[in-house]
């Protein structure tokens, strides 16, 4: 079961009001922060009564955790309709493009939600991490097999070590958000993919 999961069947019209619930709290967390949202705000949000709430989660934990699962599966199938089919370093540079001309209509405010909820849940609920754990490892797959096709079509050399050059690729995105979302400028966020990527591309030319 996953953190999204209920625990008992839900009628049509509870499962419509636990959606309701969990896509106002994703807005509000996302844009104003995990710690800086209370019930209450979720509640005026959703439109949904107390007795709803307490219905479908015991506590604002189990209300980020379903949150987690919903912004994470938003992520993860926006990563895999980018990267499905990447096999190239100009398709890369496109998937590079997309992400940070998506970013600069926000002026980088609020960075990837998965890495924000990182930094607010990891250290005081294991289950949210370990949720957000799976997630980015689900991510970094998806750039593994991109990097995989790369080799196949000789863009990249096969002794190239594709594992540890997605872990690194990934990390330089999740720094670059963090640090457009503090300069709300993405320029920071471009520049450390581009790093990342001139890195990867330098191993082709040796």
């Amino acid at each position: 079961m996953t953190a999204d999961t209920p625990t008992k069947r839900l009628t049509a019209r509870g499962a419509k009001t636990r959606e309701r619930i969990v896509d106002a709290a994703a807005d509000l967390m996302y844009v104003r922060g995990i710690g800086a949202t209370t019930l209450d705000d979720v509640l005026a949000a959703s439109g949904a009564s107390k007795s709803q709430l307490y219905r479908h989660f015991a506590n604002k934990d189990e209300v980020v955790r379903a949150v987690i699962v919903r912004m994470g599966e938003h992520v993860i199938q926006r990563e895999q309709n980018a990267l499905g089919r990447v096999s190239t370093m100009a398709g890369l540079r496109r998937w590079r493009d997309a992400l940070v001309q998506n970013n600069a209509l926000r002026h980088g405010a609020y960075g990837c939600a998965l890495g924000s909820f990182a930094s607010e849940v990891a250290d005081h609920d294991d289950i949210a991490r370990a949720t957000l754990q799976a997630l980015f490892s689900e991510w970094n797959t998806l750039l593994t097999a991109a990097l995989k096709r790369l080799q196949e079509n000789g863009a990249l050399p096969q002794d190239a070590p594709v594992d540890e050059l997605a872990t690194g690729l990934l990390g330089a995105l999740q720094g670059g958000y963090l640090l457009a979302q503090t300069a709300h400028d993405v320029t920071p966020m471009a520049t450390s993919i581009d790093m990342a990527l001139a890195h990867i591309q330098g191993l082709s030319a040796r």
